[in-house]
């Protein structure tokens, strides 16, 4: 199993394997368009024809981006797959000369044993925040925001402050 880039016909399979763990409370869901909308930001891994694990790099500005739907199989859990995605983005937005990588989850644990940090909500730029109102807990956000930075910020503070 490698990781790879999305293709349109693994759409289907990936909102079912990230709506199965948001049914559960453990993520957001993710609707077909948004996911067709943003194929390119989607890595997945397949057991044959079977998605089994997905995550995505969704670039917010020159400086920012996030790490979204980070979601394995239960059956394929604990053979690595996690972190094997959160390597092929962190090297894609490392490639486009992304500065900060954010991710806002219900799983913290996962996210700080590669290294990312927790920040408050409140700390990231109002940039982010541009997609909230479509989220079914909009305005009342229950995840946990962590940060990595690829390379320091200018400012000192998170990437993309300066973005209103």
């Amino acid at each position: 199993m490698k990781v790879e880039k999305a293709r349109i016909s693994d759409v289907p399979q990936v909102q079912g394997l990230v709506n199965h763990f948001a049914a559960k409370d453990e993520m957001l869901p993710r609707s077909l368009s948004e996911l067709y909308e943003n194929l390119r930001d989607c890595f997945v891994i397949r057991e044959g024809d079977k998605v089994v694990a997905c995550a995505s790099l969704h670039v917010f500005w020159s400086d920012l981006a996030e790490i979204r739907s980070l979601a394995v199989a239960e059956a394929n859990q604990d053979k690595g797959l996690a972190a094997r995605l959160l390597k092929a983005c962190m090297e894609e937005a490392e490639e486009l000369g992304i500065g900060t990588v954010f991710c806002l989850t219900y799983q913290p644990p996962i996210f700080e044993k590669f290294g990312f940090n927790q920040v408050e909500k409140m700390d990231l730029p109002k940039k982010v925040w541009t997609e909230c109102y479509r989220c079914p807990k909009f305005p009342d956000c229950d995840e946990v925001a962590l940060v990595y930075n690829l390379k320091p910020p200018a400012s000192g503070k998170i990437a993309g402050d300066w973005v209103g």
